[in-house]
């Protein structure tokens, strides 16, 4: 072969080179490019749907006063807070949004009792405990759980007998970690209680909360196994057998009162009743889900409704995909 067609084939060779590389620092950027502009995409649906999530959290708030201002001694069923809102088109997507009554439903946080506690405080700690366990077995979970979260928020480190479990029940476990000893925030601190588990996580959480404690349970509101659970000591089981009917009765506004709820107990239970029920909620949850092209963002907002009837996000958390 001639020196001239030896260089015309490493001409050719590198020309070949040059061109593969040529594509693929093109190929290279393109794709960078791409990733960049999906990115710059989802930052700004996620930021836009956080601002129209916010929007939707001021018009709960505004509904919550309105309701209010019609009724400053009962909350129900039927007022306007309770109508979920319907799929709403908004620019490349929708929300959806409705609000739920924490005050339908056990506070969890009534079972911390204090260290320097009166006995009439003492009191209605026993009666929350009991009707806490009451309501576990109305769900089919059994009632030791009330001693493991007793122990779980409680201040001190002593277990609660039979059932308690404090530090040493966890520091064991990998990785260790102590019992929180303290108010919870969020119910879903009850999936860190040792062996608790997702499926009874599921059965309890529609019916308890984590509010400040003394909250009262709004019998207006409140599913047939919380008012069921008012009858500790008797364990008379009507509402939690007839939902339909409780579903029906509440069509005309607050149902049971709690005259109606008294007939069913016995004086202790009746004098819990009095000390730890009403008919008005300061507590919702608005959970609101903003969907944009692809992208979707729901805001789980605690608000708090105050003497005036002024509503304010206590807490936000949120979760996007």
């Amino acid at each position: 072969m001639s020196k001239r067609a030896r260089q015309r084939g490493v001409a050719l060779i590198t020309a070949v080179l040059i061109v593969a590389l040529a594509t693929m620092l093109a190929v290279k950027i393109g794709f960078d490019a791409y990733l960049d502009y999906r990115r710059a995409a989802g930052v700004y649906a996620f930021d836009q749907s956080f601002e129209v999530a916010l929007g939707a959290e001021a018009w709960a708030a505004d509904i919550l006063q309105s309701d209010f201002n019609a009724d400053k001694t009962r909350t129900h069923l039927q007022q306007k807070w309770a109508t979920p809102l319907p799929p709403l088109p908004i620019d490349d997507g929708e929300i959806v949004g409705r609000l739920d009554d924490l005050q339908g439903r056990f506070n969890l946080n009534n079972l911390r009792m204090p260290a320097a506690a009166d006995e009439a405080t003492r009191k209605r700690h026993l009666a929350d405990a009991q009707q806490f366990k009451r309501l576990l077995e109305l769900l089919q979970i059994e009632p030791m759980w009330a001693d493991r979260i007793v122990d779980w928020i409680d201040d001190d480190n002593v277990e609660t007998f039979p059932d308690g479990m404090e530090d040493n029940g966890y520091s064991g476990l990998s990785p260790p970690y102590l019992a929180a000893n303290m108010a919870i925030t969020r119910v879903s601190e009850l999936l860190a209680i040792k062996d608790f588990g997702l499926e009874r996580y599921r059965k309890l959480e529609p019916y308890v909360s984590a509010l400040p404690a003394g909250a009262r349970i709004n019998v207006c509101t409140a599913p047939g196994a919380v008012l069921d659970s008012f009858s500790y000591a008797g364990k008379a089981q009507q509402f939690s057998l007839s939902e339909k009917t409780t579903s029906e009765q509440r069509s005309g506004g607050c149902w049971p009162d709690l005259p109606a709820l008294e007939k069913n107990l016995n004086a202790e239970e009746v004098a819990h009743l009095r000390a730890s029920a009403g008919t008005m909620s300061q507590h919702f949850q608005a959970t609101v889900a903003v969907t944009i092209g692809s992208n979707q963002f729901t805001l789980y907002s605690h608000l708090a409704r105050n003497r005036q009837g002024q509503a304010r996000a206590q807490l936000r958390s949120f979760g996007s995909n």
